[in-house]
């Protein structure tokens, strides 16, 4: 089987001390593809660093993550697009809303997703989407330029039937992460994914987060890496009754038609 772990963290500190390690045992998982999750300008440029130094099987994000919105000024935009016009960046993001810890004011927030939803718009790149606790005023957002949005994911969904259906009505495609493994958080995703159309789907780690809570044995300090893929994907294979090697193919392929040509290794 071969999978592409559609959001990973490799430029955390987590990961500093033996990234060519837990990039060696993502590809003997079957993990020949890693989107690395760009969260700031500064997180953006070096993702696309480590995609640089990998280019076998590593691609990049260009984004502010809600969390850094307070963060931003006159200068984001500009270097986000820079950052974008490299093939290796292939996509957006991450960028969103998230009401549930408010790291920064919500019309911060809701400010930089806006600008970042146009500066996608005006790349034609995909969207790589967070958003936690914020339903509705993430849907209206997206809605709001529903008719020029290129292709978004729902990075890490984790919410609920309602959320769901308005994210399939705009268009989304959903990632899914070891939440599913969570017995006592993400129980309700192993129905709700289900309700995801086969060609919608896509898979992530989140590493370093996420670790997924049945794994055994856990990893030291519950580093959650890009080799815990597969056990992601069976999960979710369960959950939908389906041959994992089905379901790795099919989320193999929508992550190349959502990414585009320049998911292909250069």
């Amino acid at each position: 089987m071969q999978l592409v772990d559609i959001g990973a963290n490799l430029t955390h500190p987590a990961f500093h001390a033996d990234l060519p390690e837990v990039l060696a045992r993502a590809r003997l998982a079957g993990v020949n593809t890693i989107v690395v999750t760009g969260t700031t300008v500064a997180e953006s440029l070096q993702a696309l660093k480590t995609a640089n130094a990998y280019p076998e099987f590593i691609h990049a994000t260009a984004g502010v993550h809600p969390h850094h919105a307070r963060e931003c000024d006159a200068s984001t935009i500009p270097a986000l697009r820079a950052l974008a016009q490299h093939s290796r960046v292939v996509a957006i993001g991450e960028c969103g809303l998230d009401f549930n810890r408010n790291y920064s004011p919500h019309p911060d927030q809701e400010k930089w997703f806006v600008a970042q939803l146009e500066l996608a718009i005006e790349m034609a790149k995909p969207l790589f989407l967070h958003t936690r606790d914020a339903a509705p005023r993430f849907g209206d957002i997206l809605h709001a330029h529903q008719d020029r949005l290129p292709p978004a994911v729902a990075h890490c969904f984790t919410g609920n039937a309602s959320e769901l259906k308005t994210y399939l009505d705009l268009g989304l495609y959903i990632g899914i992460t070891g939440w599913i493994c969570d017995e006592r958080r993400g129980a309700h995703l192993l129905q709700l994914v289900r309700e995801i159309p086969a060609n919608r789907l896509m898979l992530e780690t989140d590493s370093p987060y996420l670790t997924p809570r049945d794994l055994r044995p856990q990893p030291k300090a519950r580093r959650n890496e890009p080799a815990h893929l597969p056990h992601i994907l069976h999960r979710v294979a369960r959950a939908l009754g389906k041959a994992p090697e089905q379901v790795a193919a099919e989320t193999t392929r929508n992550a190349l038609a959502f990414f585009g040509p320049n998911l292909s290794p250069t």
